[in-house]
């Protein structure tokens, strides 16, 4: 299974749980995961990380295409696809117009077009004022989780040797 990352993935790791500065662990792991084809993001998500001059942006800029996926022609249907799903619901036409300009519609997209499953901290909303990933990922059938999902179906694990340093 490969996934494909929100930027409120990063956003969240870096201000809360996996602080570059104190879980190197974490961001090394999702390098080793993209290493292997399991791991993605986009190039919107980038632009949005990029918006934000701190330490996730330095980060993110030493990642490639290889990592933030750019749009190929193969989610040139899937665009088409989540498009017709978004403008087609009960939502509020600011919402649908909002969604189709975000990277939100973008990734949801990769996903569909690529089988990833969409990793979010987002959860689904019965609001008609924003369209949620989760939301267009159920109308769609596309598989999406959170980050702590991933991390244990991955079996991921940050441990530290006797002298407290990362394994």
């Amino acid at each position: 299974m490969a996934y494909v990352l929100d930027a409120d993935v990063f956003i969240r790791a870096k201000n809360l749980h996996y602080g570059l500065d104190f879980c190197p662990a974490f961001w090394e792991w999702i390098l080793i995961q993209n290493s292997r084809d399991n791991l993605y993001s986009i190039e919107k998500v980038s632009d949005e990380i990029m918006a934000v001059e701190d330490s996730l942006s330095e980060w993110a800029k030493d990642r490639g295409s290889d990592f933030f996926l750019k749009p190929s022609p193969a989610i040139v249907t899937a665009l088409t696809e989540v498009s017709t799903w978004a403008s087609t619901q009960d939502y509020e036409p600011s919402a649908v117009s909002t969604f189709l300009q975000v990277a939100d519609y973008y990734l949801v997209s990769h996903a569909k077009a690529s089988q990833f499953t969409v990793v979010t901290h987002e959860v689904p909303s019965a609001s008609k004022k924003k369209i949620k990933i989760p939301d267009v990922c159920i109308g769609l059938d596309i598989k999406f989780m959170t980050p702590f999902q991933m991390l244990r179906r991955e079996r991921a694990r940050f441990i530290l040797d006797e002298m407290g340093k990362a394994a």
